[in-house]
């Protein structure tokens, strides 16, 4: 018989779980105001966590049935004894949420610049790469100013 605890799982340990084929099931539970997963791998069943300690709700049961279905898991039991949509859940800080909003975008963008960064990279070391000095630059930068000012000068006459 698997021992319930009040023990939790995070997102990061449960993907590895399913990824090794180790989660014998789950089980969607309930709540005042939204619904919890229990997942079962070995011989105990832990709660999934947004955070050490803290158990995840998710407000809408398709919301979890998603979450689920993206990580591997499409068969579970569910149990709505204990399920009251009246019951508000404490809503989530907004400063939190765009926070992590920022923090996906950060990311997103830190990919994409490396992969930039790579193809540069590659592109520098080909065979048939031109090289320009550095001297060469600046003087062809010091030219474009000079007919920017020179135009600039025109078009206010």
């Amino acid at each position: 018989m698997a021992s319930i605890t009040h023990d939790t799982i995070d997102h990061v340990t449960l993907q590895r779980l399913v990824e090794a084929g180790a989660v014998r099931g789950a089980d969607v539970i309930g709540q005042p105001g939204g619904w919890e997963v229990v997942i079962k791998y070995g011989m105990v069943e832990r709660a999934l966590a947004v955070r050490r300690g803290a158990v995840r709700i998710f407000r809408h049961f398709e919301t979890l049935v998603a979450y689920l279905k993206e990580i591997g898991i499409s068969q579970y039991t569910v149990n709505a004894a204990d399920y009251d949509p009246a019951t508000p859940v404490r809503k989530a800080r907004p400063d939190i949420s765009e926070r992590m909003k920022r923090a996906h975008e950060a990311a997103e963008y830190d990919k994409w610049f490396r992969a930039q960064v790579e193809e540069a990279i590659k592109e520098a070391d080909m065979p048939g790469a031109t090289w320009i000095s550095n001297d060469d630059v600046k003087a062809e930068s010091a030219k474009r100013r000079k007919e920017w000012a020179k135009r600039a000068k025109g078009s206010a006459a």
